[in-house]
């Protein structure tokens, strides 16, 4: 599949997954819930319900980290009808603090790609989640000097990516998005007439997931890591 990227002046990228691990750490802690909470479920259930516990409270809570401990809470009192000990919460608040505080660990590349890419367009950051959470991982990260700007979205949806651009005055046909995420690092920005590059990540959060039905006729470009880039923009 031919995408002409020649008229690229922008170039915005996903934070988690894209730039960092991140997904992996949240499987990580989904099993040391399910341990937690064995005595009132198989823990394939309680990954189930800590799932819809967590798409019931991202209105309210948003994404990241805090919201995804306070649904580990609100689970371990619902499965257990308010009965889970002091212990049991307190351990799935270590939980928590051990995914805000652990160290950055970049993608393969992911230094060399910016630094070259940064000579010739204008790099941002399009994310989602806890601001003051993504704030902390990019400062940890020794990436932030490559951004000209840093977005973190409460939704990355059509209109939320129309908004960005507008803001940053980009005509969607400069506009470059990179991510692991078809759902929201892809389709939204071919809706808008702006180019994406898939980088698949091997672990991918379930409300992340999209049918062959949503991509069929999507005219996007599939890498397996982000130094594949370079050769696609020259």
């Amino acid at each position: 599949m031919e995408v002409n990227y020649n008229n690229i002046k922008v170039i915005g990228f996903d934070a988690d997954d894209t730039l960092w691990v991140n997904e992996t750490y949240f499987r990580d802690a989904e099993e040391q819930v399910g341990r937690l909470l064995s005595h009132y479920e198989t823990p394939n259930k309680i990954d189930q319900e800590l799932f819809r516990m967590e798409i019931k409270n991202l209105p309210t809570y948003g994404y990241g980290v805090k919201g995804f401990m306070l649904s580990m809470i609100e689970l371990a009192l619902e499965l257990s009808n308010g009965t889970v000990s002091n212990k049991v919460i307190s351990k799935m608040l270590d939980i928590g603090k051990d995914m805000i505080n652990k160290p950055i660990e970049l993608l393969e590349g992911v230094e060399d790609v910016l630094k070259t890419l940064s000579k010739d367009y204008k790099l941002i950051v399009a994310t989602k989640g806890d601001l003051l959470d993504q704030e902390r991982k990019l400062e940890k990260s020794g990436l932030i000097d490559y951004f000209h700007h840093v977005e973190v979205l409460s939704e990355k949806e059509d209109a939320n990516y129309e908004k960005l651009l507008k803001h940053l005055e980009i005509k969607p046909s400069e506009f470059l998005m990179i991510g692991n995420s078809l759902k929201s690092d892809i389709l939204p920005l071919l809706n808008i007439g702006a180019e994406a590059i898939h980088i698949p990540f091997h672990t991918t959060w379930e409300h992340e997931k999209v049918n062959e039905k949503d991509t069929n006729g999507a005219k996007y470009k599939i890498v397996e890591s982000l130094t594949e880039i370079i050769k696609l923009l020259q």
